[in-house]
Order: structure tokens, then C-alpha cells, then sequence
């Protein structure tokens, strides 16, 4: 990738910025979706997330609405690594919104809501010079030229561009139904003749070096429905290169003169597979080809990366979600897939999410609560009515939160049956948050009761809640006791990928067999060999250096791209916990730890037997957890020094 030290930015992408309502049911009218999945929509804005995930520096000019679907989007593109600066929030317009479904390969039902959409009044005022100063290219698309305002926003920063010596890109994304030219139920609808619409794209032309569209685009832009004298009068009007999408075939570039044919243009290569959902893929297409062209990759080159990000697009669910990361997309063009349908491909659809990831955790100190029969049992000794469980964890994640000062590096792990309260008010406190699904203490493995038979109580739960289960797992366990965890783990792990859930699994070979060196790597080993790819794993407090060696070399082999392993605690002293953090803290694969009863197990019985009160319960647990913290950091600090 080549390096422009003088411009912070690739790209800003300017335009369109809304949120998609997926149907989740396939196959269907639009009228018979019973259930949706909420994306981020809007060309401009998925091209800005496409080239993203590819590596570039990406940003993007819109407004949104100052309201909920406004700051989804915000935060949506933040996670993405987008850059947001250009975005203006509008306080007296509602943010796009789009409902849309897959009823096969070529019919795409949509409605777009955008009567006086937030997006739509983009003008003049909301570009900033110095912004577009700092970009390399400025990409506009064709819906923000059918309004007065919002094109004068759009000549503005291209204007701008130029004159800064950035490249300007047109994707012409011609909706009709955005033009005025349909009614509301008509959005799937690509191409409807418009002498006013060609005359406006046409006053454009001459305003960019690269010009993207369809067969049908080209015919708008051009005036006429021959592709090749479309494209002859687009070229009479611009010197920019012009790419037009074939769909199935590719896609052709030209340079100079338009020949008589489209397969005389230049070509990249294509990839047969399976057209699953055709919405986005043009956004796809255009991320892998401003990819290639920015990077100064010669036309074969930057079409081969548009027609496979192309491919990822048309295979997948939803538009920008689709798109793939660089790592994703090298892997793709180097191997290939077995399959037609890439959604299917196991590797691939691991590489999608592992190298996708919303936000990174590079250490995470977790206070763990999600105790149930252990504080039982405290609240038994005490006396103590179980409801006041509930209120003991709310203490805990008050000490918690009293620790880490909003600072990102720290969590918590809290049950639903007893800290339902505490997962609610925990929702804003920026704390990474899990969840167990196991039944304490369980062997063989039994899921909490609430979660359902297929795990399908998931769906209930906050996308940036962790999935954690507690499997006692041994490998000279008995076949059968294996295979009734194995399966339930899988089952588990699928139902967490479904509903876009992390996944952390926690293993403890020590409580049902003895132990050496390496049977952690062996429990690891055979959870990778069935398919299960843990975003996190939690293990035992192991003092052994070449044991921790072993496990994280078992974890590398098989998933590089793994977020990390937390310490367990198992209700271990200080000094146990201190000489494992210093054997742990050696390999960058270990994030931190996760800790519970040597934080609150004294504290609580004190207080079940009401011999503290609230305050002091909660000072003496933020001194205890702490205390960890302070012992983590410091084996970290030691592996610095040593190294």
C-alpha cells in the first residue's frame, strides 16, 4: 500500500447514510418478513466501512438525525475504524431508514424512508476545506446530485478536491426512486429513462477521474440504452476512466477510446458462485476497485479485488456486514473456496468474523460475579434470604466500576439469575460484559434453563454481551461423557455466532482429572479439531511456565486471530494467583485475567452475616480487585523489563 504522508485520509466518501431493516426470512414478499436484522446502510456510507475492512483510511460526509438510529450509525462506523469528523448531526431531521428483503437471486423489495431525511439536507456549510485537505480522493454517488442543496455540497468538496491535487470518484448509483421518478413501493426498481435526470449526471462528468457504474447507469448517464454509445457519450463529456459493471461477467474498464464492445475493455478476473442477495454489491464492488486504484495497482489488479469483494457482497446477508477484511480477501484470492455459496465456507466465514471485530480488548481485567451456588451456599451459612443475592452483586459491580475509572481494560462476569439488575445498569459503564450459559457446576454440561433447548434465548441477548460457558472437560473423560459436552458446546457456539455474540469458553481439566504440562493444549487441541473457535478462552491458574508455553502455542497453530486468554481464579491465594500471573504474563496471547471469590468470597460472608455494611463491602472488594490488578500490571511491567 503506497504511503501519502502529507494526507491523513484515502478517502471521504460523501452522501447517502441510512439504516437497513433486513428481512431475516428469505424467499419471501416483503410483506411476509416476520423478523429483521438492522444494519448500516447507504452507499456512501458502506463504501466507506468496505475500504476500511481493505486496509485504506476511509471517512465519510453525510448528516445523521440526533436521535437513536442517528447515533447507531455514529457508532457503527466508529467501530469500523471510519473516520467521522464529516458527519453532522441534525437535530430536526430523522436519520434514512430502509426496509428491504431477498426474495431470490434478481428481486429485491425495498422501501426507502427519506421524506426530508437527515442526509438529504447536506449543503454547502457542512464541508470543511481543511478536511477534504487532508484525503487523498473524494467519492461521491448520484442520489446527492438530484437535490439543489445537497449537490452544492457535493461540487463543493469536489471542488475542493481538485484543487488540493486529490482524485474524485463517482459511483452513479442511479435510483430512480430517489429521483422522484417512482413511487414509494418501487424502490428495487434500477432504470427509468429521464432527460432531466441524464442532463444533470452529464453537467457532472467532467468533475471526476473515475466513473462507476451498471450497464443501466451508463444508460442514464449517457441518455440512450446502447451501453456502447452510453459510454461513447459519457467519454465525450469526461477523460475520466470509465468502469461499467456487467454483473455475472465482471466488470470493464476504458481508458481512452470506447470500442465496440464491452469485452474489449479492460478486464479483471471473475469468481463463479451463488447469487444469495444482489443488494450491496455494487457498494462491494466499488470498495475492492477503490482499493486497488488507490494503491496505485495496475486496472486487471484493482477489477480482480472489485470482483471478488463483489463476490463476498452477492453471497452474504445484509451490505457493508458482507464485505470482506483485507486478511479475508488475500486468503480468498490466494486459496479459493470449494464452495459456490462463500457463506458456507467454513474457513472463510471464521476469517469474516475474527478479522471484523467491533472493538479490541489488548488487556481486560475482569471482576467475576456470575457465582450462583457458591453464594447460595454463603447465604445459606448466613441465614440470608437468596433475593438478597441480587443485591450483593450490585455491590460488586459498584466496586467494579469504582476500579476502573472508565478506562477500557476492564469487565465484569455477572449472571442473569440473580443479576438481571446489575447486566442493565451495567449497559452503559463501557465495561466489557459475560455472561455464563452453563448450569453451575454441571458435569456433563447442562445449560441454564432460560436459554431454551436450543440455545435460542440468546437472541435476547445485547450484541456486546459475551457468551461464557464452564466446561469440566478431561481428555481421558469417557467417549460418551466427551461427546454429551462436545455436542452441547458446538450447539452453544453455533447459537452465538448466529446472534453475532462473542464466544468465551472456559475449561478446567484440573477438577475432573489429574494434570501435566500440556493437557490444556490437549483440551484446547480437540475443541479447534470440532470446530469450535472460542473468541476467548478462560484457563487455570497455571504456575508453570512451559505449560502456558505449550497453550498458547495450541491456540496460535489454530486460531491467530483469537482475542485472548484470561486467568481463572478458582478461589486461589494472592500468592498462587501472583506467581501464575507472572508465568502468564511472558506471552502477549494472555489479555488479563478473570477473577471472582478471592476478590469477594470473604467480603461476602461478612456481609450475608450482616457484619458489613454496603460501603464497606464495596471498599473492600475495590481494594481486593485492586490488589489484582496491581499484580497483573505488575507481571507485565517485570515482562517488559526482562525483555
Amino acid at each position: 500500500m503506497q504511503t501519502h504522508p502529507n494526507k491523513k485520509l484515502d478517502l471521504l466518501t460523501i452522501g447517502r447514510s441510512s439504516v437497513d431493516l433486513y428481512g431475516a426470512q428469505i424467499g419471501g414478499r416483503l410483506e411476509d418478513m416476520r423478523s429483521f436484522a438492522k444494519y448500516i446502510g447507504g452507499s456512501p456510507a458502506n463504501m466507506a466501512i468496505g475500504t476500511a475492512r481493505l486496509g485504506l483510511k476511509s471517512g465519510l460526509i453525510t448528516r445523521v438525525g440526533d436521535e437513536h438510529m442517528g447515533r447507531f450509525i455514529l457508532e457503527q462506523l466508529e467501530r469500523e475504524g471510519v473516520d467521522i469528523r464529516g458527519i453532522v448531526t441534525d437535530p430536526e431531521r430523522l436519520s434514512a431508514l430502509v426496509l428491504l428483503g431477498i426474495r431470490d437471486e434478481e428481486q429485491f423489495p425495498l422501501i426507502f424512508y427519506r421524506e426530508n431525511c437527515a442526509d438529504m439536507a447536506l449543503c454547502e456549510d457542512d464541508i470543511d476545506p481543511d478536511l477534504i485537505a487532508e484525503t487523498r480522493c473524494v467519492v461521491a454517488t448520484g442520489t446527492h446530485l438530484s437535490n439543489p442543496g445537497t449537490m452544492g455540497a457535493v461540487y463543493k468538496a469536489l471542488y475542493l478536491a481538485r484543487e488540493n491535487g486529490a482524485k474524485t470518484a463517482l459511483d452513479i448509483d442511479y435510483r430512480p426512486n430517489l429521483w422522484g421518478l417512482s413511487g414509494h413501493g418501487d424502490g428495487e426498481n434500477r432504470y427509468i429513462e429521464s432527460g432531466d435526470v441524464t442532463a444533470k449526471l452529464q453537467s457532472s462528468l467532467h468533475l471526476f477521474d473515475l466513473i462507476v457504474g451498471t450497464e443501466e447507469e451508463f444508460h442514464i448517464a449517457g441518455g440512450t440504452t446502447n451501453t456502447i454509445d452510453a459510454l461513447k457519450k459519457v467519454r465525450s463529456k469526461t477523460g475520466a476512466t470509465l468502469v461499467c459493471k456487467r454483473g455475472p461477467m465482471g466488470a470493464a474498464a476504458f481508458i481512452n477510446n470506447i470500442p465496440d464492445t464491452l469485452d474489449k475493455g479492460i478486464s479483471g478476473p471473475g469468481f463463479p458462485i451463488e447469487i444469495f442477495n444482489v443488494l450491496g454489491a455494487g457498494d462491494g464492488f466499488m470498495s475492492g476497485l477503490l482499493k486497488g486504484w488507490l494503491d496505485g495497482n495496475n486496472w486487471p489488479t484493482a477489477l480482480k479485488f472489485a470482483n471478488a469483494c463483489g463476490a463476498f457482497a452477492v453471497s452474504r446477508h445484509g451490505c457493508a456486514p458482507a464485505y470482506p477484511s483485507l486478511i479475508e480477501l488475500e486468503y480468498f484470492l490466494e486459496h479459493g473456496s470449494p464452495e459456490k455459496a462463500l457463506r458456507k465456507d467454513k474457513v472463510l466465514e471464521q476469517l469474516h468474523w475474527s478479522t471484523n471485530r467491533r472493538i479490541e480488548w489488548p488487556a481486560l481485567k475482569i471482576f467475576a460475579f456470575d457465582h450462583r451456588s457458591q453464594l447460595e451456599e454463603i447465604a445459606d451459612a448466613a441465614g440470608a434470604d437468596h433475593a438478597r443475592i441480587g443485591m450483593f452483586k450490585m455491590l460488586c459491580l459498584e466496586a467494579a466500576i469504582s476500579v476502573s475509572k472508565e478506562q477500557a481494560e476492564f469487565g465484569i462476569l455477572c449472571d442473569e439469575r440473580y443479576g438481571h439488575n446489575i447486566l442493565h445498569a451495567a449497559a452503559e459503564t463501557g465495561l466489557w460484559i459475560g455472561r455464563p450459559a452453563e448450569l453451575p457446576g454441571s458435569r456433563p454440561l447442562q445449560m441454564e434453563q432460560a436459554l431454551g433447548a436450543d440455545c435460542g434465548g440468546l437472541g435476547e441477548w445485547p450484541q456486546d454481551h459475551v457468551v461464557k460457558v464452564l466446561c469440566f472437560y478431561h481428555p481421558d473423560d469417557d467417549a460418551k461423557l466427551k461427546a454429551s459436552q462436545e455436542k452441547l458446546v458446538a450447539r452453544l457456539f453455533a447459537a452465538s455466532r448466529r446472534n453475532n455474540l462473542d464466544f468465551l469458553l472456559e475449561v478446567i481439566p484440573s477438577k475432573a482429572g489429574d494434570c501435566d504440562d500440556n493437557t490444556t493444549a490437549q483440551v484446547i487441541q480437540r475443541f479447534y479439531e470440532i470446530g469450535i473457535y472460542p473468541d476467548w478462552w478462560k484457563l487455570e491458574p497455571m504456575k508453570n511456565s512451559k505449560a502456558w508455553a505449550t497453550t498458547c502455542a495450541a491456540i496460535e497453530e489454530n486460531d491467530p486471530h483469537c482475542r485472548g486468554i484470561v486467568i481463572l481464579g478458582l478461589d486461589a491465594p494472592e500468592d498462587h494467583l501472583a506467581a501464575s500471573f507472572k508465568a502468564a504474563s511472558r506471552h502477549d496471547l494472555v489479555k488479563g485475567f478473570a477473577v471472582g471469590r478471592t476478590v469477594f468470597s470473604n467480603v461476602a460472608k461478612r456481609w450475608f452475616a450482616n457484619e458489613l455494611d454496603d460501603e464497606a463491602a464495596i471498599k473492600k472488594m475495590a481494594k481486593n480487585f485492586s490488589a489484582l490488578c496491581e499484580l497483573w500490571d505488575e507481571a507485565r511491567r517485570s515482562k517488559g523489563n526482562s525483555a
